[in-house]
């Protein structure tokens, strides 16, 4: 079957954050929300929700957990079972109410850097210190994780570690033997690994997606696992993920935690997650190879029309990490650069933090014609300059 990813829709009149951020005329390429439509199961699954007519309080049933297992299984040889879900109306609030409850003030969270804002912004919340562990270039010039650099990083006060993986915004898919490293430090100084996976799916030939909980028994144990069929399928405005805890104990903290703050999950979020989880494993195929194609067609266009720019294919996400800083006309400044000569709007480096300085993040998942529109818009600006 052939889907459609080509056909540019009007977002401008549907309370859309992306196409409502930047004034008239900029051509929005940062928020990780895909200009494309969701997966027609997902729709229709919503209008038969919808014509029912009634919403009322809802309550999870066992097929969805059954499906969410099933694939874990299938995609990641992860036996899991049912009562090791937990389901939440986010990645964020779950990594946030993570950290809040397994460590205090005072006390480190561990990330790796540049890393995804919120999770940059998560220790600060509840008074906690962040220690980074800056990510390094690799032989093939893109990100790779460092193992001297994280293990200095780590103190006595360290108690969890965020992991972003696949990475935002660098879109690095850590290795096993990276991963199996960050595992190592974690169960040497018991400390509680966070691993935010929501970009899981989103991963190109030759790489592989590891959840690090699937490493060991005794990893899986120390690990709350967050995903979620927002990036994947196209759904966050309906805020629906799910937490992965197969140790009871650190299940029921998480649970206790949660309370009445972040305990139900939107009925139709739900009801878009299940579909999209058990109906839309073709449309995921399909949407790969074409965005597999959009991140070529942008890493050809960045090296041979901009001109001290580079950028590394990311190994997963739809996210491209491109760095600016051998780029004298933006004066440090390229986010701001490109907005107001090139009316592009990318995602400002400096936002994940300090190793983000002159770099912008750009969201390639869009129909071709507009990702086009957008690197013409840039080179015309950088050859202007």
């Amino acid at each position: 079957m052939s889907y459609d990813f080509d056909t540019v829709y009007d977002r401008t009149n549907s309370e859309s954050a992306k196409w409502h951020h930047h004034p008239p005329g900029v051509l929005p390429m940062f928020v990780a929300d895909m200009d494309f439509r969701s997966p027609e199961p997902v729709i229709r699954a919503l209008h038969e929700r919808v014509e029912h007519g009634f919403f009322g309080y809802g309550t999870e049933q066992p097929e969805f957990y059954e499906v969410i297992c099933a694939r874990l299984a299938r995609r990641y040889g992860w036996p899991v079972q049912p009562e090791a879900i937990v389901l939440l109306p986010g990645v964020i609030p779950s990594f946030n109410l993570a950290v809040r409850e397994f460590a205090a003030p005072g006390d480190g969270v561990l990330m790796h850097a540049p890393t995804y804002e919120p999770i940059l912004r998560c220790p600060g919340n509840y008074g906690m210190d962040r220690h980074e562990a800056p990510l390094v270039r690799g032989p093939a010039g893109g990100y790779i994780h460092d193992p001297a650099v994280l293990e200095a990083a780590v103190t006595e006060r360290t108690r969890v570690f965020v992991l972003c993986n696949p990475h935002n915004p660098t879109g690095h898919v850590f290795t096993r033997a990276e991963l199996a490293h960050m595992a190592e430090v974690c169960l040497d100084r018991n400390i509680l690994i966070v691993s935010d996976e929501i970009h899981c799916d989103l991963v190109y030939p030759g790489h592989e997606h590891v959840p690090i909980a699937t490493l060991s028994p005794e990893v899986e144990a120390r690990t709350i696992t967050l995903m979620a069929p927002s990036k994947t399928f196209n759904l966050p405005g309906l805020k629906a993920s799910i937490a992965v805890i197969p140790n009871e104990e650190l299940r029921t903290r998480f649970v206790a935690a949660r309370g009445d703050l972040v305990k139900a999950v939107n009925i139709l979020g739900y009801t878009a997650a299940l579909s999209a989880y058990r109906d839309c494993d073709e449309w995921l195929a399909e949407l790969m190879r074409y965005l597999e194609a959009n991140r070529d067609f942008l890493v050809r266009y960045v090296a041979a029309e901009l001109p001290g720019i580079s950028v590394s294919p990311p190994e997963g996400t739809y996210l491209a990490w491109l760095d600016c800083r051998a780029m004298p006309a933006a004066q440090g400044d390229p986010h701001r650069f490109f907005l107001e000569r090139a009316k592009v709007g990318l995602s400002d480096g400096a936002s994940f933090g300090e190793q983000g300085h002159g770099f912008v993040r750009l969201n390639f998942a869009c129909p071709r014609s507009l990702l086009e529109e957008g690197l013409d818009r840039m080179a015309r600006a950088v050859r202007h300059s």
